[in-house]
């Protein structure tokens, strides 16, 4: 194996495994803080009880998360130093921000899991909401950095060298706004659902708990607007990246030839040697009509770029239809859910929305990681979009293979460790 597929393999094995605390570290706190406000609003104490072991949840996964991030910053500067030498001025102030929101998390989480008798209500109840607004702060700048990545402003290059640095500018780029939003949406969609398709599970199962019915409201209230909305974010992104990285968007569409009034692709295996799409359904004119609202627009396939930099095609295409398809499956679940609710009907009635509730449960984590699919490795073969190639950003280092080894087996030890961990959580709530 050589040195560079060892530091991609091993740095998609990471963001692949961090990416998911990082979701759940962003949504659970909110229903966690949603849950506490109802106890503290009804004095019912089901509220109580829901909002402590959410807490107690979010700690353990809050810790997994702070392991899980620790690495990838050790990561960045051990296999990739040529580009930390060249992003750092400008990548510096949103990754010092990540780290001052990281820390405000981890103090008033510290203080909302041991402050339940030591501080007053509301202070408590505001603990809460700063470790909520901290946990989406932090992963908004990390965002940020990895939409400067695809869409690099705010400086200017002299012999392949930053010369003079705007950071505001770079932390503004094209891609900011669609990817923070797109990301905080998908935390929120997949870790609600996921929670709720628990609960829906041990509401299935028979248990007549008011816990799992209390538990199954607050997480839909929180996970199933973000998924009805989820879609609109997508194409916001889409028409971003159809702007800013056509070549993006050809290898996402399968779209090999340049082509007015472009067909969008459901489904289809792209034969990269026969330069086209097979099996794919195809809706006359739709890629056109979603990427530029114009179903007329002319379309830049493939083979308007270099051979050498296209993007890895087959996994691209894959990775976005894979999060398409979940994305709108969750869609649907969440807006029955949201009538359900709306109309005030019982959810425990509805065995049929519960079954959908419990099969839905861990498609926003696959949609996720099938989503970063598509905006690492549709990048590539750039770290930094159009200026340096991820080839020469790899450290010299040999051997990367083996930390790559220990640091696979560092994640399978802490999935474990979750799995039991939630097990035994869910376990006491029977």
């Amino acid at each position: 194996m050589s040195n560079l597929l060892a530091a991609r393999a091993q740095m998609a094995i990471s963001l692949g495994f961090h990416i998911i605390f990082a979701e759940i570290g962003i949504a659970m706190p909110a229903m966690m803080v949603l849950a506490e406000w109802r106890w503290r609003k009804t004095s019912d104490d089901v509220w109580l009880e829901l909002a402590k072991r959410w807490a107690k949840g979010t700690a353990i996964l809050f810790a997994i998360g702070a392991v899980s991030g620790t690495v990838l910053s050790f990561e960045l500067g051990l296999l990739w130093p040529r580009f930390m030498e060249f992003a750092g001025p400008i990548i510096g102030i949103p990754f010092s921000l990540e780290g001052f929101a990281f820390f405000t998390e981890a103090i008033f989480l510290g203080i909302y899991l041991y402050g339940w008798e030591k501080v007053s209500p509301r202070a408590h109840l505001f603990a809460g909401v700063v470790v909520a607004l901290s946990g989406a702060a932090s992963a908004i700048f990390v965002v940020t950095v990895n939409a400067w990545m695809n869409t690099p402003r705010g400086m200017t290059l002299a012999d392949g060298r930053i010369a003079a640095v705007d950071p505001i500018a770079g932390m503004l780029n094209p891609s900011t706004f669609q990817q923070a939003l797109h990301m905080v949406l998908a935390a929120y969609a997949a870790t609600g659902l996921a929670v709720a398709g628990v609960h829906a599970i041990m509401l299935l199962r028979g248990s007549t708990r008011r816990f799992h019915r209390a538990a199954l409201v607050a997480s839909l209230a929180i996970g199933a607007p973000a998924a009805v909305l989820q879609p609109i974010s997508g194409d916001l992104s889409a028409r971003t990246v159809a702007q800013t990285q056509p070549a993006k968007l050809a290898a996402l569409e399968g779209q090999f030839e340049t082509e007015p009034g472009a067909p969008l692709r459901i489904g289809g295996w792209p034969d990269v040697d026969a330069r086209r799409t097979r099996f794919a359904i195809e809706i006359p004119r739709g890629l056109s009509l979603l990427a530029f609202h114009d179903p007329g627009a002319t379309v830049q396939g493939l083979a308007e770029f270099d051979r050498a930099l296209w993007p890895p095609v087959l996994p691209v295409h894959l990775g976005f239809q894979i999060m398409v398809a979940l994305g709108t499956l969750m869609a649907l679940v969440a807006a029955w859910s949201l009538a359900v609710l709306l109309r005030g009907d019982d959810l425990l009635s509805r065995r049929r929305l519960l079954f959908a509730l419990a099969i839905v449960t861990p498609f926003g984590f696959i949609a996720t990681e099938a989503g970063w699919t598509v905006t690492e490795v549709g990048r590539q073969p750039w770290v930094v979009q159009g200026i340096l190639r991820t080839a020469d950003a790899v450290t010299p280092m040999p051997g990367v293979a083996v930390p790559m080894a220990g640091f696979t087996i560092l994640y399978i030890g802490l999935a474990a460790i979750v799995v039991v961990l939630i097990k035994s959580l869910v376990g006491e709530t029977r």
